[in-house]
């Protein structure tokens, strides 16, 4: 029979392996520590791209010129057309910032409008996505109420064409969009669609307005599909029912439909709120409610997008 081997070792030789792991452990902390700004930095615009994260993470340096603009966001009598400064056809409307590579240019942004707004700089040429970190001034979700304000900038670091814009959705599309021309850069011409030759075919039948007459409250009110958009205050379906009668003490329920986050704001677009009851930004999906429990007339509006309008008749 073969006996079984044991390899043993000395006290010594285990406290010479100990002093090397601890050894390790002291070199590999200090490396480390030593590049703490670097572990905890953002992932590498790859894994960014497979995120599907579109905002731009390149740091611009600023070298050059600092350029100060001030922007004021205004709207149309009817809240259709957008702009910044002036509207469409006067002077200073959306007003072209040309800079070099390396300047930085200062936005002052105020709302000078009863809408909601937010700011930021993009390089898409459509849509609300891709801003640029530290462009931005509010957000969709908290965005700038009537007479606030705020600051941010905006480094050039190349050459190209970008946009600032009003981050809300659909605002962009409604005339809130400038251009910053960065060095020779050429701006892309705009696409023009040639317009179809009219097809013979029998005339649209014209949509009937809805009735503004009042009608009893029996269910949520509907912030329908493309009220975002406007038009649907020529048939008075931007909140379906438009007009409601309650008695008093009657919880009244708003359900956005829609895609595009609207409010449920007591008041008038000429006057703004009154501050009896106020949704705040309303998501798709989801609904508001109140109690009025005082008689009386209680219209009230959408802040986002002011042609939207609507009525509630307390008995």
């Amino acid at each position: 029979m073969t006996e079984n081997q044991y390899y043993l070792t000395t006290p010594a030789r285990t406290g010479k392996m100990m002093a090397i792991m601890l050894g390790i452990c002291i070199v590999g902390g200090a490396i480390f520590f030593s590049l703490w700004d670097y572990w905890i930095s953002e992932p590498a615009p790859v894994v960014a791209m497979m995120g599907g994260d579109s905002t731009p993470t390149a740091v611009a340096v600023h070298t050059g010129a600092t350029i100060t603009s001030d922007l004021s966001f205004i709207e149309s009598s009817d809240f259709i057309t957008l702009a910044f400064n002036a509207l469409p056809g006067e002077p200073g409307n959306n007003p072209t910032i040309n800079m070099e590579v390396g300047d930085k240019v200062i936005f002052n942004v105020v709302n000078d409008g009863v809408s909601f707004h937010s700011f930021g700089v993009t390089a898409d040429t459509e849509g609300f996505g891709g801003i640029f970190p530290g462009s931005e001034v509010a957000s969709p979700a908290n965005p700038l109420k009537s007479g606030e304000g705020g600051t941010s900038e905006f480094i050039a670091g190349e050459e190209g064409v970008f946009y600032y814009i009003c981050t809300v959705p659909g605002h962009r599309e409604q005339g809130m969009v400038g251009k910053i021309i960065v060095g020779d850069a050429e701006v892309p011409e705009e696409v023009v669609e040639a317009v179809p030759e009219p097809m013979a075919t029998e005339p649209a039948e014209e949509k009937a307005p809805v009735s503004t007459e009042p009608v009893a409250y029996d269910g949520p009110i509907s912030l329908p599909e493309g009220s975002g958009v406007p038009g649907c205050q020529e048939t008075n379906e931007c909140y379906i029912p438009y007009h409601v009668t309650a008695p008093a003490g009657t919880e009244i329920v708003w359900s956005n439909d829609d895609t595009a986050a609207h409010t449920v704001t007591s008041g008038s677009p000429a006057d703004g709120p009154d501050g009896i009851f106020d949704s705040s930004i309303l998501a798709g999906g989801l609904t508001f409610s109140v109690t009025l429990d005082e008689p009386g007339e209680y219209p009230y509006y959408c802040i986002v997008h002011p042609w939207m309008v609507g009525n509630i008749t307390i008995e």
